[in-house]
C-alpha cells in the first residue's frame, strides 16, 4: 500500500478538484412547494442544480463537496416544519434553504429561529419574513414585496389614472402586496381613490363574478398580485369582457416568463409589470448565464433559474467567508455578505437581513414571432434604491 500511495496521489491531482472535495460533504437542505408550483419552481430547481454543480467542479467549498437533500413540502406549512425538523436531526444539514410561498417561508423561519439553525429563504416574498417577523437566523435573496410594489407604485404614480381597485389572493403575500402599493402610490398621489377589491382564493379564482365585481367599480386602472393560473383565469375573462379595455393595469411578477409566456397570444398588451427580460439583458455576465444555462437544459431560464442559482452561489459564499460550517459563523458571515452574481453585486444587509437583488420593470407587448408576450420599455431598479434605511427598519424589526 506504502509503494501505492505515490502513485494514487498522482491520480488525484490528475483531477481537478479531486483533492478539494476528500473531505466531509456539507449538507445542505432544501424545501418547497415542488408539486404545488412546478413552474416556477422545476426551473428554480435547475438552477440551483446548475450553481453546485459548478461550485463543486471548481472544487467545492473549504475542500468540501456542497450536497443538497430536498424535500418537497406540496404548499403545506405543517409538511414544510416537518421536514426541516428531519433534515436539521437525522440528516445533520449544516443550514436550511428554498420555500416559495410565502406562509411557507414564514413557518421554515419560525423553524429556523426556535431551533437556531440558518435559513436562507430563497423566493417567498412577505415583508415579514425579514422585518416585522424577522429575526437573527433567517436572511432572504428575492426583492420583498415592499420593494417591488414601490417599483411599481412610481410608474403608477406617472399615470393619470385616480380611481383604482386591487385583486389580490387572500393570504399574506397578497395583502401585504395590495397594502404596500397603496401606500406608496397614496403617497406619491394623494388624490388616488381606492375604489374596490377582490380577495380571491389561492388558485381558486371565480373569474366572472371578480371581473364583474371590478368593472362595476368603474376603476381608471387596477393593481393585479394574482399568479399562476389565477393570473391565466383573470386575463381571459377580463379579455373577453372587456375590463381591461382603456384601463391601466399594473401588475405584480406577470412579466415573468413562469407566469407571461403560457399566456400565449393572450398576454396583456401595455400592462405594467416586474419580470426578467432575460432575452434582453446584454451584461456579459448575465449572457454568459443565460448560455450556460441553455447549453446545459436545452432551454432558456426562467426567474425561478436565477433565484435558484444565486440562492446557492450566496450560500457557497457564506460558507467561505465563515470558515466554517457553524451555524453561528454561518449567520454572522451572512449579515452584510457580498458576493458577484449575473446581475451585477448582491448584499446581504445587516439591518434586515435582506439582499439587495433588484426587479425588472416595464411593459407587456405580444411578440408575433415568439407567440407570446415580452418585456419592452424595461429597467433594472436595485433593491437598495427602494429599500428602507436603518430608522425605519429599527421601528418595525423585533430585536435578536
Amino acid at each position: 500500500m506504502r509503494r501505492r500511495l505515490p502513485f494514487l496521489l498522482a491520480l488525484l491531482t490528475m483531477v481537478p478538484g479531486a483533492l478539494a472535495l476528500a473531505g466531509e460533504p456539507i449538507k445542505i437542505g432544501e424545501i418547497n412547494s415542488y408539486s404545488r408550483v412546478p413552474q416556477f419552481l422545476d426551473p428554480y430547481k435547475k438552477g440551483w442544480e446548475m450553481a453546485v454543480d459548478e461550485i463543486n467542479a471548481a472544487g467545492g467549498v473549504l475542500g468540501r463537496k456542497l450536497v443538497v437533500i430536498s424535500r418537497d413540502d406540496g404548499g403545506k406549512p405543517d409538511v414544510a416544519e416537518r421536514h426541516a425538523t428531519e433534515l436539521v436531526q437525522n440528516e445533520k444539514v449544516s443550514l436550511l434553504a428554498g420555500t416559495f410561498l410565502s406562509h411557507i417561508g414564514l413557518a421554515v423561519s419560525s423553524f429556523a429561529k426556535r431551533n437556531k439553525v440558518l435559513f436562507v429563504a430563497a423566493e417567498p416574498l412577505s415583508d415579514a419574513i425579514t422585518w416585522s417577523k424577522g429575526h437573527r437566523y433567517t436572511f432572504r435573496l428575492r426583492p420583498n414585496t415592499y420593494e417591488q410594489c414601490v417599483m411599481l407604485a412610481r410608474e403608477a404614480a406617472k399615470l393619470p389614472a385616480k380611481r383604482w381597485a386591487t385583486i389580490a389572493p387572500n393570504y399574506e403575500y397578497g395583502q401585504s402586496a395590495v397594502r404596500a402599493f397603496k401606500e406608496a402610490l397614496s403617497k406619491l398621489r394623494p388624490d388616488v381613490e381606492w375604489v374596490e377589491e377582490q380577495w380571491p382564493a389561492l388558485f381558486k379564482l371565480d373569474a366572472g363574478s371578480t371581473v364583474q365585481a371590478l368593472a362595476r367599480a368603474r376603476p381608471d386602472a387596477i393593481f393585479n398580485v394574482t399568479f399562476g393560473s389565477d393570473l391565466a383565469k383573470f386575463v381571459r375573462e377580463g379579455t373577453t369582457r372587456g375590463l381591461f379595455r382603456n384601463r391601466a393595469v399594473v401588475s405584480l411578477l406577470t412579466g415573468e416568463p413562469e407566469y407571461l409566456d403560457p399566456l400565449k397570444d393572450e398576454a396583456p398588451e401595455g400592462w405594467i409589470v416586474t419580470g426578467y427580460p432575460w432575452y434582453a439583458i446584454q451584461d456579459p455576465a448575465h449572457k454568459k448565464f443565460v448560455a450556460d444555462y441553455e447549453k446545459r437544459y436545452n432551454d432558456y431560464p426562467r426567474v425561478g433559474s436565477l433565484v435558484g442559482y444565486l440562492t446557492f452561489k450566496a450560500i457557497a459564499a457564506a460558507i467561505a467567508k465563515a470558515g466554517s460550517t457553524d451555524t453561528e459563523a454561518l449567520v454572522d458571515a451572512m449579515e452584510g455578505l457580498e458576493f458577484d452574481s449575473p446581475v451585477g453585486r448582491i448584499k446581504f444587509r445587516k439591518i434586515d437581513h435582506q439582499s439587495t437583488l433588484g426587479a425588472w420593470v416595464g411593459k407587456i407587448k405580444y411578440d408575433p414571432k415568439l407567440g407570446r408576450g415580452i418585456m419592452v420599455d424595461w429597467k433594472y431598479v436595485d433593491g437598495s434604491e427602494v429599500l428602507p434605511g436603518p430608522e425605519w427598519v429599527a421601528k418595525v424589526r423585533p430585536k435578536d
